[in-house]
């Protein structure tokens, strides 16, 4: 029998988060109360998200491509521009990595340690200390007023070399709690997170390839000449822009041909020739071709449809909501017995990645402004990353939990550090 408040909890949350749009001052948390309000149903209704009709909600392609809408909504918001600050700030760039792939990868191990967690929510913990940081840190250190050129870099490298760093850790730290493939875990990060943000980058690419502007023919020499033989740098930078187009829509083809190739039977083929490690490095290949087609199409249709880049943020945040109602809805009777402790625990790791990223970045000589925003940096971690790769090992109710608590807590705690900080903006 369906008890009454069961239903009236889920409409009042639903309400609440829908209310919030209409307030100027907790309009920015709407979000969390979204996500707020998809806990609790899926904590009251767990079988209604997990399955509909004979459907499995958490099948593996579709919790891979809610992923990959996440991550490609994160990369249309990323442009190639944002890898130039490696240059321009090498030391805060270097900072910000170090803090962050090593203060919450070991503070989330010693979380693991004092709450003596069960070996696989244990691992969760460890792994979302071990993700990148995600959009949320430039979002906050926009509202923060802090270093925004050096959050959104160190955002981008650190997005970059995940694959790596991620597994590491992981290996490291929980290879006892839980079978962990450095190789696996490395192909599933390309495929949920490189893959749509390559995509985002492409397009970003032809956007700006597109955008040079046609050099003056007619200009001449300053001694009033003819015009020379010797192409002008505009000229020579829009003949570069051209080839790279060429080959951006040569691979593109490439791609689809293979894709194409793959779903008429060639998979099959490649199953009977080839060793199971051969065929995840071919697998991951036509991924990353993949990006290519992605980014071709996603920039011709938004060259048509003014309306899809405005349209992006909001799918993200579909996909961001559907990974966490299958999260809750899968580990609902794991939250019931850890869910108080263990949501303690994601906010302690939320709150020492803060502490440890802006002291030990004034340590190193950073001016105020830098070490804000690598705390946030440090202290807001990639949620769908660790989601993702939980689903992929299998463990989404379990291993995904750690993610689940700490996505709403950290957009909470993020907002109001940035508008402290706001209203105390550095001398």
């Amino acid at each position: 029998m369906t008890l009454i408040w069961q239903p009236v909890v889920v409409v009042l949350a639903v309400a609440f988060a829908i209310s919030l749009r209409f307030s100027k001052n907790f309009r920015g948390y709407q979000f969390t109360a979204w996500i707020i309000a998809v806990v609790a149903a899926a904590m009251i209704y767990p079988q209604n998200f997990l399955h509909v009709g004979g459907f499995d909600m958490k099948n593996k392609w579709v919790m891979l491509i809610a992923i990959q809408l996440v991550m490609f909504g994160m990369g249309v918001h990323m442009t190639l521009k944002d890898f130039a600050g490696v240059v321009k700030s090498p030391r805060g760039v270097f900072i910000g990595i170090l803090c962050h792939f090593t203060v919450m990868p070991l503070v989330g191990l010693a979380l693991t340690k004092i709450f003596h967690f069960e070996p696989e929510i244990a691992a969760g913990i460890i792994l979302i200390g071990s993700c990148s940081s995600g959009l949320a840190s430039n979002v906050m250190a926009y509202i923060a007023k802090s270093n925004l050129a050096l959050s959104v870099t160190v955002t981008a490298v650190t997005t970059l070399i995940a694959p790596i760093m991620t597994p590491l850790w992981m290996k490291l730290l929980a290879g006892e709690m839980v079978e962990v493939s450095f190789f696996k875990m490395m192909v599933d990060i390309v495929k949920i997170v490189l893959v749509p943000i390559a995509a985002a980058l492409i397009h970003d690419y032809l956007k700006a390839s597109e955008n040079k502007k046609s050099p003056d023919l007619t200009m001449v020499s300053l001694a009033g000449d003819a015009p020379s033989s010797r192409p002008s740098p505009p000229v020579r930078e829009k003949e570069s822009a051209a080839v790279g187009r060429k080959i951006v829509f040569g691979l593109a083809l490439v791609a689809t041909a293979w894709l194409v190739f793959l779903i008429s039977g060639g998979w099959e083929r490649l199953q009977k020739q080839f060793s199971p490690d051969v065929l995840t490095t071919i697998s991951l290949a036509g991924f990353l071709l993949s990006a290519f087609v992605i980014g071709v199409v996603y920039h011709a249709l938004s060259k048509r449809l003014a309306w899809l880049g405005k349209l992006m943020p909001t799918l993200s945040i579909v996909g961001i909501l559907y990974v966490t109602a299958m999260t809750t809805a899968a580990g609902r009777d794991n939250l019931l017995k850890v869910g108080a402790l263990l949501f303690l625990a994601c906010a302690l790791h939320n709150t020492a990645g803060f502490f440890l990223g802006y002291w030990l970045s004034r340590a190193a000589g950073l001016d105020k402004n830098s070490a804000r925003s690598i705390a946030f940096e440090v202290g807001l971690q990639n949620g769908g990353m660790a989601s993702g790769l939980a689903a992929a090992m299998g463990k989404l109710a379990t291993v995904g939990l750690a993610a689940a608590c700490f996505i709403p807590w950290m957009n909470i705690s993020g907002s109001v550090l940035a508008n402290y900080w706001r209203k105390r903006p550095a001398k």
